[in-house]
This record gives structure tokens, sequence and C-alpha cells, in this order.
């Protein structure tokens, strides 16, 4: 079955569902406008065809998607002549995923961040194992937490959200389930068989709950109840001074504390700001006011200055500008979030 993006993306319907594998694993499945665009025409194909009860994405190889061609976009935001059509088919297909009727399931078995969170968190069901990492690096990068992060983060309990956002943590699957990234556990070695059931099956929330093993796999290593104190002040300016207070009696403060240290001023603050609005969006306009800040970004200084020391150079010495969290105003952060005029994005209906 042939919906585009041959080579880095294969379709098949099987019994019940249609079922979505990213075939890049060399480059970790990074997602670009091929595959984006390949999974749209799919659902536009299997949204009508009564045959496709449910929708099965996973990944091959060690990653179910890393992201992003960070490689690619450094190049285009050195060049000074942005362009944004793969962001306006991204964020669409993010928007899109997030109200699709059928079920989708994400299969997580490796790495999942940047762009592949975008695919794996909107559908209906995320199934993580023992293999899983999530994470949303993106402030590290002097980058924004995007493809939908203004929704699906800060609505998970706790502050672990905006935690996850200004640290750039990895997480596990123990995390992942108690916060709800996650909303079921399989052991990789079950993975297959899964898969199979839900072909066979029309009705995913019971193949789901017959194959739950959250019980069996790693519990969450982190502390739910400190973070959302920790990660509770109405700036990022006050988190870090709440972590300079805990620092001493808590190593979870003196981990996300050292973290943030290394990240983006700017980018923290306008994840913050981003997560906050996000509260009270829908997702189509949480995708909206990211492709504002998305615009800014990549016609600034921090994100060409992350990638150089993270990606190209790779010797993690980023000269962020401004340099500390106080330089950081509220016009500057305001100005990421003004409206695009006639660049706005719009290909989607606002109830989504």
């Amino acid at each position: 079955m042939t919906f585009g993006g041959e080579g880095d993306i294969e379709f098949v319907v099987r019994g019940n569902a249609g079922v979505i594998t990213l075939t890049r694993p060399d480059a970790l499945n990074a997602i670009n406008d091929r595959m984006v665009l390949a999974i749209d025409a799919a659902l536009d194909t299997w949204q009508t065809d009564e045959n496709v009860r449910q929708i099965v994405i996973r990944g091959e190889g060690r990653a179910f998607s890393a992201g992003g061609d960070l490689l690619a976009l450094y190049e285009m935001a050195k060049s000074g002549r942005p362009h944004y059509d793969f962001f306006r088919d991204e964020y669409a297909l993010n928007a899109r995923l997030g109200n699709f009727e059928k079920p989708i399931i994400a299969l997580i078995d490796g790495i999942v961040m940047g762009g592949g969170v975008g695919v794996a968190v909107h559908g209906r069901y995320r199934v993580m194992t023992e293999n899983a990492v999530f994470a949303m690096p993106e402030v590290g990068i002097g980058f924004f937490p995007d493809v939908g992060g203004s929704h699906f983060l800060p609505r998970l309990p706790k502050n672990f959200g905006l935690y996850l956002a200004l640290t750039g943590a990895r997480i596990r699957v123990g995390d992942a389930l108690a916060c709800g990234i996650a909303t079921h556990g399989v052991s990789a070695d079950n993975l297959d068989d899964l898969e199979d059931a839900l072909c066979a099956s029309g009705d995913a929330a019971e193949v789901l709950q017959r194959f739950d093993e959250r019980q069996s796999l790693p519990a969450a290593r982190l502390d739910h109840d400190e973070i959302g104190r920790l990660f509770s002040a109405a700036s990022v300016s006050g988190i870090v001074s709440d972590l300079e207070r805990a620092k001493e009696d808590s190593e979870l403060a003196e981990t996300a504390l050292d973290a943030m240290r290394t990240k983006s001023p700017t980018s923290m603050s306008v994840a913050y700001r981003q997560l906050q609005e996000g509260k009270s969006l829908s997702l189509a306009q949480c995708m909206r006011m990211e492709f504002r800040i998305l615009v800014r970004m990549l016609k600034g200084h921090e994100f060409v200055e992350g990638i150089r020391a993270v990606i190209v150079d790779k010797s993690n010495d980023p000269t962020w500008h401004p340099a500390t969290l106080d330089e950081v105003t509220e016009e500057a952060v305001d100005a990421y979030f003004q409206p695009l005029g006639d660049d706005e994005l719009t290909s989607f209906p606002d109830q989504i």
C-alpha cells in the first residue's frame, strides 16, 4: 500500500488495523516532510475505510522516532531564509492525530523525542515498553517544546510537563505511566503479539487492557509529588529560586537545577509562557501559537547557536543571548507570541 514516503515509511492494512511503520532506523526514524505527508494521505484513506477499525504506529529499530532532521533545520535557519512548509504540514498532522475519530495506538519501544512525540502522543493510546525513553529536550538547543507540547505538557499532573519542558529530562516507562504520557505498558517481548491482537480485533481498548503489564515493568524513578512542589512557582526565575533552596536536601532539585543552568534562558522563558497559555487552548489553537513561536525562533540567534554547540561541533558550549534569566524581558517573550498576519497557520478547523 503506497501513500508516498517510500523508503522512509511503510503502510499496510492487516485485519482490522492500518499499520504505519517508520522505516528510517539509521536516522532513528527522524520525521521528515515526506513521512508527514504520507501519514496524512493514509489518514485520508483510512478515515472512510470500514475495514480499518484502528491505526497502529510503530518504529523500526531502536527508536520510535528521535525527532526531526535538526541539521537540515540548522542549515535552513543559518541561511537567513528559513522556510516553514515542513512545519505547516507537521503541525497540521499533529492536530489531526489528536482529533482522529478512529483509535490511534502508538507502540513505543525505544527513543521518542521531538517530532516523534508529535506523532506518538496525540492519539488515543500510547503503549511503552521497558526500552522506551521519552524526552522533550528542545530548550537545550535554543528551541521550544513544539509538536503540541503546549497542549499535552500542561495537562500532565503535578507540574510534570513543566518539569520535562524546562529540564529536558529523559524518563522511562514507569514515570511515563505515572504521569499519563503512556496509557499502557507492555514488555518488548510481547509487542509483536500485541500488534497481532490489535489487527485481529476491532476493540483496541479490550486488547490493550488484556496485554497491559504495567505492574511487572520498572516503576517510576522520580518523586512526582516533589516535582509538583518544586515546579509550582509563577515564573522560571521563581522555580530556579525554589530549586536553589531545596538542593541541599534534594537530589532531584540539584539535578533539575544543574540541567536548567545549561538551557537557553530565552527558550525556557518562552516554554514556560507557552505551557501557561496552552492550558486553556484547544490543540489547534496550540498549534497556531507554536507556529508563531517557531517563525521567530528560526529567525533568531538561540536555535542556530544551540544546534552548533550540541549537534554540529558537539562542544556543548552554547553562548546564549541573553545569558541569564534576569536579562530576558517580558517584551522579548511577548514578541514570540504575536500574530503572523497572512502567514498564520490556518489549515485545520478551530474546534480540533
